[in-house]
This record gives C-alpha cells, sequence and structure tokens, in this order.
C-alpha cells in the first residue's frame, strides 16, 4: 500500500487534494483516507471533509482526533493503527493533516525550502512537492513520486499478497518470520531507543528480487516476499518481514529461514543505533536487533 499526506494551513485546500486524488486513484485500486482534525469528533463541522473524501470514491473514511478518538465505533485507534488495519486490504491511502508522522508528503500553501513552509514549520518525512494550493499540484508528478517511494508493508499485507498468489490453490503452508528491534540484548546493556535504516537506491531492491527470485525455483516453493523498513524503527517495531508460500511445511520453514538468512548476509542496508548512551551507524551485516 502506498501512503501519501497532505499537509498545510487550514485554508490551502486539503481536501480539495485529497478528493482529487481519490478520484484519480480509486481507477486503478482500493483508497482509503484519515484526517486529522481539531474538534470533537460528536460535532459534524468537520465530518462533511470525511463525507467529500467518500463521494470521491475512498471506500473507508475516519476522522480521528489528537487524543485517539474518531468518526466510528470501536476502540480508539492511533493512524499507525488504521493503516496496519488498511494496508491487507488497500492500494494506496490518503492522509490529510498529521503534520508530525514520517510519510510521503505533499505541502500547501509553503514555498519554502525542502523542508519547512513559510511558518518555518518542518516536516518528517519525504516530500514530494509543494504548491500554492490545491490547484496548482500536478497530480501525474506526484503519483509518479509516490510510486517510487517504500510501500507501507506489514505481515498480514505480504500474507495477504501471497494468499492471492496464481499459484496458492497448490500451497498447503504459508511460513512467516518477523524481526523486532530489540531494546536489549541483557539487563546490563544500554536500552535501544530506535535504529534508522538507510538503503542504496536500487541496489538494495534489486538484490532482494534476486533473493525471491531464487528461492522461488526451488520445488515445491510458490511465493517469497520480502520487505525490509527503513527510516526511524523504534524500540518493539517490527522490522523486517519475511513470507513463504509453499506446498508443505518442510520446504516452507526451510526457505523463511534461508531468506532471513540471505537478507542479511547480501542485502546492502546501514543503521544508526539510537540509544540511552549515545549513537552509532553499522553496516547491516553487523547484529541489528533482531535475530
Amino acid at each position: 500500500m502506498h501512503v501519501l499526506r497532505v499537509v498545510g494551513p487550514s485554508d490551502a485546500g486539503k481536501t480539495t487534494l485529497v478528493e482529487r486524488l481519490t478520484e484519480r486513484l480509486a481507477d486503478e485500486g482500493r483508497v482509503a483516507t484519515v484526517k486529522h482534525i481539531n474538534c470533537d469528533p460528536d460535532v459534524d463541522t468537520e465530518g462533511k471533509d470525511t463525507a467529500r473524501h467518500r463521494r470521491a470514491g475512498a471506500k473507508e473514511t475516519y476522522g480521528v482526533t489528537s487524543d485517539g478518538s474518531w468518526f466510528a465505533t470501536g476502540r480508539e485507534r492511533s493512524l499507525s493503527d488504521l493503516l496496519d488495519d488498511f494496508a491487507p486490504e488497500y492500494d494506496y491511502a490518503l492522509v490529510e493533516g498529521y503534520g508530525d508522522a514520517t510519510l510521503p508528503t505533499v505541502v500547501l500553501g509553503g514555498e519554502g525550502g525542502d523542508e519547512a513552509d513559510d511558518d518555518g514549520r518542518e516536516y518528517a518525512g519525504e516530500i514530494l512537492q509543494r504548491a500554492t494550493d490545491a490547484d496548482s499540484v500536478d497530480i501525474e508528478v506526484l503519483l509518479d513520486a509516490l510510486a517510487d517511494c517504500e510501500p507501507y508493508e506489514t505481515l498480514e499485507s505480504l500474507v495477504q499478497r501471497a494468499k492471492r498468489s496464481p499459484d496458492a490453490e497448490f500451497s498447503g503452508a504459508i511460513a512467516t518470520f518477523t524481526g523486532r528491534v530489540r531494546a536489549r540484548d541483557s539487563p546490563e546493556d544500554a536500552a535501544t531507543e530506535f535504529l534508522e535504516f538507510e538503503k542504496y537506491d536500487g541496489v538494495a531492491e534489486e538484490k532482494l528480487a534476486a533473493i525471491s527470485e531464487e528461492l522461488e525455483a526451488r520445488d515445491g516453493v510458490y511465493d517469497v516476499l520480502l520487505h525490509h523498513r527503513t527510516g526511524v524503527v523504534e524500540a518493539g517495531e517490527d522490522i523486517v518481514f519475511v513470507v513463504v508460500l509453499a506446498g508443505h511445511r518442510t520446504e516452507a520453514f526451510e526457505t523463511v529461514e534461508d531468506g532471513i538468512n540471505r537478507l542479511k548476509a547480501e542485502v546492502p542496508l546501514f543503521k544508526k543505533e539510537v540509544t540511552v548512551e549515545g549513537e552509532f551507524w553499522a553496516h547491516q551485516h553487523e547484529e541489528h536487533g533482531h535475530d
């Protein structure tokens, strides 16, 4: 799933841009939207904007306040909760607001540098385009840039993709591995706060694809999905996923183990580890928080 955030002043036309993007993307896949609101969700003044999202073609829409209240029934949800739920089912998620989230972003109403708007606000995540208002955004250029961004994946989204494989009817097993950021190796170690991963653009993707292709050539192995997150990953969060669709459990388990071992040994990634005592950069081939 590709995620795009729209930020800017209240009068810059964020909802209008989400409408335009939803109408365009609905022709290519399923779209969900989230709007960050600043009022009580029981007040309908902002619910009209999520209704505009739905009319534009969004299959699922939410308005969420800073404290997690939302335009729906059930437990309180965070943005990450919603994106995790969207990922297995949707091709695109459009986020209106949430200036503090680390997501691919289009900034409206600003003419500043690469990171700050006219008011000096900085946004986490890659800024794909800036425009004075919604009508000034070049939609096709923006979506081309979004296509080059890392997709938002979860273990469940990868499992669902494996289940949609043309060879799924021959499969009797799906095996998975999830690597997490380990807070510490022992009680005496300095606690890890987060890891930050960088990769060689293009090279890492090519290597991941090559590993998957080679593993899929094995008898009884139908689909191998590998995903390694980049950017900041906090302690306790997931880093890497391996999903294998196979005929039987034996080849499924063996391929999962070989997949994570080859990913760690062969894919060119660098990471910065930040602990309570300091920070340092290390190559992916060194131990970095998952086994």
